[in-house]
């Protein structure tokens, strides 16, 4: 018995018994057969390991024992479940805790009594049933802690849906406490005659609570959320009223309650192993959303969690390590590629999808497109996210939660949901009171949270019309008198185009590009100005767009100049956005007439990888003119090719090699005039990447032949008078007077 009960301790929901939850006839003589969503697809939750799931009873003598379960059953009166989970569970947990209080009296009197008690007994209290029932009643009363615990600080639909097991476990526990009484030796200890009275009334009612049932009023509650899922499910909106009346009940009371649910809720989805439970809880997650914006309103986070969330955005240098070399973002989801590149998953696969076979950072051809979990590193990201107090895990389910797809109910729900919300914006709209701006800002900031979750919220936003509405948000005077909106209208624009359907729809949808282009021009605050970069980002994402956004002035100018001017994370998302545009030649050359390369240039002391990146870029594409406006970046990347990481001296290397073949023997002096250039070179073709230090040996092979006087036939136009020539144009390199200047 005993190690039977050391190996079930944990789990609070422990019945491996089939025991399914069934709809029973009442008043609404609902029938299982008239449910799509049957309360059979909540089956017991299953907890995930902690430090009580292998517990064993302490080894203690039996006064120390006595102690132990004295402090135990006051633990347990103190957590005095909460009043909903006593609605739900009919006063049986109610009734298991003032059982439990009853023991702790008379623990409390075996305590103050033993030493009588043995003398006057010759009885020592350490026999082995004495011992062996107080073992016992630990591992049980320890049972009972952890199951009232989760009821109480778990998810409240959870409990709802799975009550007649969770029930019963109550029941079933109460039972062994019987068992456990009934084999007590209060016969061989000299008891005073209250502390026997009341061991004897506890067993009778611990006996009388097995036949415990749960009333019809519990039951009918859960049937009425069935019945409500249900109908979502055949799109039929829910009765309002119905609906307050289950989360009046349940005692979720407003926005803040409705959203440690959903919390609560995605937790669970971390406990189920069943595919068709986690869809189920998915089905109620999109419920209580949809509740959350009808029965409560919407509503803005905090402005402490507002700053917390700016700061974290724009302050915190990520670790290079850490950030995708395609987005520059923090990887949440670090993958390994052929090339034995780690990429985040998203960013690589988006990748792959627009046609590429080869690997962003080598170049070389993918010999396959599996992409490997790299554990290690997501251990280390999550880790560190831990300390900086970022969230890693993502704060929504995705359309896929650990495998689970969105079912119809769920989807429904989401739609119903967007629907209500865009409605909102477009019966009210910005009006000039206070309180219509704030209500406006909550509406956007719902849709800017909801956006956020999956696929399939940004696809039901969408479709609802939300893009055209947040239009209207984005203009310099909302952002002067609003900014917070502001920022809410452009990051649900973001978050909307993360879907490949949106991306088109933004760039069809007559002013979203220009609003877009007003925030990152002359957005109200840093963080609208970095999501509108990172709209731009999300955007170039489709080849097609490229060529298009690239012909905006105001987008590519204000990408500059935010990468130049703007706070850290801000200017990533300016540099990833510029490293797309790039690779579009006719873009390239307005690049550089926006001052890309002074830009790079600028910033290659604190962010060398990104710089020496888009320099590379650049240079390639952007030929004479962009080389002539390098030139003054050439010793600082000399800089680069010895103090910075491995993937920036590569491009660093690669940037050297392309301006020395296109600029001739002008660029090559320049670079030679670098103190110690050539030992740098050699380093690197000893440790660098295989690209690395190919790219080393053709520069190594340029400076020694223009050491020897030879010209190489590698130039394209440069003469001695230095002047950089082509059929079009001419343009002066730089005299040292001019740089120092």
């Amino acid at each position: 018995m005993k190690s039977h009960h050391h190996n079930l301790l944990h789990s609070s929901f422990t019945s491996n018994n089939n025991s399914i939850i069934q709809p029973l006839n009442s008043n609404n003589q609902l029938t299982k057969k008239a449910m799509a969503i049957s309360p059979q697809t909540f089956p017991t939750t299953k907890r995930p390991p902690s430090e009580t799931s292998s517990f064993i009873t302490p080894n203690l003598t039996n006064f120390n024992l006595l102690h132990s379960l004295l402090h135990l059953t006051h633990q347990i009166c103190s957590l005095n479940a909460a009043p909903w989970c006593r609605f739900l569970l009919n006063k049986i947990s109610s009734s298991t805790i003032h059982k439990t209080h009853l023991l702790g009296v008379v623990f409390d009197d075996l305590i103050r009594n033993s030493t009588t008690i043995t003398i006057s007994n010759s009885f020592s209290i350490s026999t082995n049933s004495f011992d062996l029932c107080l073992e016992e009643m630990y591992i049980v009363l320890h049972r009972i802690k952890k199951l009232i615990e989760d009821c109480s600080n778990g998810s409240k639909f959870s409990v709802l849906m799975q009550i007649e097991t969770v029930a019963d476990n109550f029941n079933k526990l109460t039972g062994e406490l019987s068992t456990l009484l009934d084999v007590f030796p209060i016969h061989e200890m000299n008891l005073n005659d209250d502390v026997l009275e009341l061991i004897v009334l506890i067993r009778k009612q611990c006996s009388e609570s097995k036949k415990n049932k749960l009333g019809e009023e519990q039951i009918n509650l859960r049937n009425d959320v069935v019945f409500v899922l249900e109908g979502i499910k055949r799109e039929i909106v829910p009765n309002e009223e119905k609906l307050a009346s289950i989360f009046e009940k349940l005692e979720i009371r407003d926005s803040s309650s409705c959203r440690s649910e959903i919390e609560n809720l995605q937790e669970e989805i971390q406990n189920r192993n069943e595919e068709q439970s986690k869809s189920e809880i998915v089905a109620l997650i999109g419920l209580v959303r949809y509740a959350k914006c009808v029965l409560f309103g919407a509503s803005t986070p905090s402005s402490r969690n507002e700053t917390l969330r700016r700061n974290q955005s724009l302050e915190i240098v990520v670790p290079a390590d850490y950030r995708c070399p395609i987005s520059l973002e923090l990887m949440r989801d670090p993958v390994v590629v052929a090339t034995g590149q780690t990429y985040d998953r998203g960013s690589i696969k988006l990748w792959m999808d627009s046609g590429h076979n080869t690997c962003p950072k080598t170049g070389q051809t993918l010999a396959h497109t599996d992409l490997i979990p790299n554990h290690a590193l997501r251990n280390m990201i999550a880790l560190w996210c831990k300390e900086q107090r970022i969230p890693f895990e993502g704060e929504t389910v995705t359309v896929k939660v650990n495998g689970c797809v969105m079912n119809k109910t769920a989807l429904e729900a989401t739609r119903m949901t967007a629907t209500f919300l865009v409605n909102k914006l477009t019966n009210g709209g910005l009006v000039s009171e206070s309180c219509g701006i704030e209500e406006t800002n909550a509406v956007v900031y719902e849709l800017r949270v909801l956006a956020k979750t999956d696929s399939e919220s940004r696809a039901c936003i969408a479709e609802a019309g939300a893009i055209e509405i947040l239009v209207r948000f984005l203009s310099y005077e909302v952002g002067l008198q609003h900014p917070s909106l502001q920022v809410n209208a452009v990051t649900t624009i973001l978050n909307l185009s993360i879907l490949e359907a949106n991306k088109t729809r933004i760039m069809e949808i007559d002013g979203v590009l220009n609003g877009v282009a007003e925030v990152l021009r002359s957005g109200a605050t840093w963080e609208a100005k970095a999501n509108a970069a990172a709209t731009v980002f999300s955007l170039t994402g489709v080849v097609a767009f490229r060529k298009r956004l690239g012909r905006k002035t105001r987008v590519v100018s204000g990408l500059v100049e935010l990468a130049k001017c703007g706070p850290e994370g801000a200017k990533r998302d300016a540099l990833a956005a510029i490293l797309n545009l790039a690779a579009d030649r006719e873009t390239v050359a307005r690049l550089v007439e926006s001052g890309a390369v002074e830009m790079t240039a600028g910033i290659m002391a604190v962010m060398p990888e990104e710089a020496v990146t888009i320099l590379e870029a650049v240079v390639k594409r952007g030929g004479l003119v962009a080389v002539a406006a390098a030139f003054v970046g050439i010793k600082k990347l000399g800089t680069v090719l010895r103090e910075g990481s491995e993937r920036a001296r590569e491009s660093a290397a690669a940037t050297l090699v392309t301006m020395c073949r296109k600029g001739g023997s002008e660029i090559v002096a320049e670079l030679a005039g670098i103190h110690g250039v050539e030992r740098v070179i050699w380093e690197l073709m000893a440790v660098g990447s295989v690209r690395g230090r190919r790219k080393a040996a053709t520069l190594l092979r340029i400076l020694r032949r223009w050491a020897a006087g030879l010209d190489g036939g590698e130039t394209e136009g440069f003469t001695s008078t230095n002047t950089f020539v082509s059929t079009s144009t001419t343009v002066v390199v730089p005299t040292p007077t001019s740089l120092a200047q």
